[in-house]
């Protein structure tokens, strides 16, 4: 029989109604609509531009663009190299020793809502309970938030058999449209009791202090500090080729990327997970966007929008690597999607954003937003360019490329290539992985099937905008592979 101490909550209207709140308050912002009309109008003037000026000139027409792509590119290359230097030179994410945790009276510390959003995930219930068990918190100021979906049969009745602490409820997100995380989490946020929150996923692993150390964060910065980010990592690194290649990206992004963009004040793309909240704060921002498919990302810019800032704090999370390429191919389109989703929203009003944010904020948000992107939508195409060129030799090829723009793309091509091998080299070792570092000689491939992932979300913006790619957990365990974090 179930178990009779399910804590099932009923959500009430307003906790319905708030999981909306963002894009019924604030449609302009919301990736409720892809475009609105006058980035459309835009797009339109800009076409018919372009197209005017091939008939006129294509070759010079080619030119221009292919100088102003490769301006930008070399921009977004050495932007992240300057993140790079800032994050090497000295640490940039907030610290916390044995001493200052074991000082914590535990009296003191707040009350902790911790919100896992699962769908169709039966089989990795066991294990993230042990993960929530296992957090050095006072149990009496834990509130866990399972947020099931209405019609995930499965997960629901793997949730009434097992044995829930009593700190744990249980709330049913209604069956409607967009069936997307944030929306869970909307939910979940209205329901919450605590003063701050966090976001698990179904396979995460945090470290057991990791809620002490937001508590000493959130007490160490000021009020205009929401939301610390803890850093990433996998625990199946060695599963296979994709999971090491996979490992050594989140590496680049956690070690080096972040805690310069945090060095620098700079707008925060957050991670899907660990992210920990005020909650109070969260509200007045209304949660996530329902629509926005990699909500974290759109969070941690509306955050800086809104003159609030996100850090990075020096704790790990432990999370399953995608081992499936399929799989990994879906969770990285929906990623792109989700960028180029924020990218359009808050740039419905482009002067706003620069006057909000700042030159130097706003140019981050452009390169590590809009350039993420768009580097990996043109990546297939210079490669083919590329390949074209050293088969064929043809003329038309040496037009398009005049001196200049050689030597701009020469320096995409080694010096942008070098350095993020440099990166993935460099992330890799600082972590201690030094078996894997030899394999960061495979990034470039990495790269291709990234590329594949991006223009498949693309694609997809057109036809299923909201639609949310949903990743497959469990596959360390199907594989025989018992969790490493070692």
């Amino acid at each position: 029989m179930p178990d009779a101490r399910i804590t099932l909550v009923e959500p009430p209207p307003e906790a319905l109604d708030f999981m909306y709140a963002f894009p019924r308050q604030r449609p302009a912002a919301s990736a409720i609509r892809t475009t609105n009309a006058l980035q459309r109008a835009a797009l339109l003037a800009v076409s018919v531009l372009i197209a005017l000026c091939f008939l006129l000139d294509w070759t010079a027409t080619l030119i221009a663009l292919n100088g102003l792509f490769l301006a930008f590119y070399l921009a977004t290359v050495a932007f992240k190299a300057y993140l790079m230097d800032l994050s090497v030179g000295a640490r940039r994410e907030l610290s916390f020793t044995e001493d200052d945790i074991a000082a914590l009276d535990d009296a003191t510390l707040p009350v902790y809502s911790i919100l896992v959003p699962l769908y169709r995930e039966a089989a990795c219930l066991p294990r993230l309970l042990d993960g929530l068990r296992a957090l050095d918190y006072p149990k009496d100021k834990l509130d866990i938030l399972l947020l099931l979906e209405e019609d995930d049969h499965e997960t629901r009745r793997a949730v009434e058999f097992v044995d829930l602490p009593r700190y744990v409820r249980v709330a049913v997100t209604p069956d409607c449209q967009p069936k997307t995380k944030p929306k869970a989490c909307n939910l979940g946020l209205a329901l919450a009791r605590g003063e701050h929150i966090v976001v698990y996923d179904a396979e995460d692993r945090p470290e057991p202090d990791q809620l002490k150390k937001a508590v000493l964060g959130f007490r160490r910065c000021g009020q205009d500090v929401v939301c610390l980010q803890a850093k990433l990592d996998f625990y199946n690194q060695r599963q296979n080729l994709l999971t090491r290649l996979f490992t050594t990206d989140y590496a680049i992004w956690f070690d080096l990327f972040l805690p310069g963009l945090d060095r620098l004040g700079a707008p925060i793309p957050l991670g899907g997970t660990s992210n920990h909240f005020r909650a109070a704060d969260l509200r007045r921002l209304l949660g996530w966007d329902p629509y926005n498919v990699t909500e974290d990302c759109e969070l941690g810019v509306r955050l800086a929008l809104e003159g609030k800032r996100a850090r990075m704090m020096d704790s790990t999370t432990w999370e399953e690597a995608c081992s499936s390429l399929p799989y990994w191919v879906r969770q990285r389109s929906r990623w792109t999607k989700g960028y180029i989703q924020t990218y359009l929203a808050h740039q419905r009003r482009p002067f706003g954003l620069v006057r909000r944010l700042g030159l130097a904020r706003a140019f981050s948000f452009h390169v590590m937003i809009g350039g993420t992107f768009l580097c990996l939508l043109a990546n297939p195409v210079y490669w083919a360019l590329t390949v074209l060129w050293f088969t064929f030799r043809w003329e038309t090829f040496a037009d398009l490329f005049p001196y200049p723009l050689v030597l701009w793309g020469l320096l995409c091509l080694f010096v942008g290539n070098f350095i993020f091998v440099y990166a993935a080299v460099l992330a890799t070792y600082n972590r201690g992985y030094y078996d894997l570092v030899k394999h960061c000689l495979l990034v470039p491939l990495y790269w291709v099937m990234t590329s594949v992932g991006a223009w498949k979300g693309f694609v997809q913006l057109l036809a299923r905008p909201s639609y949310w790619e949903k990743t497959l957990h469990g596959l360390d365990q199907r594989a025989g592979r018992p969790p490493d974090a070692s």
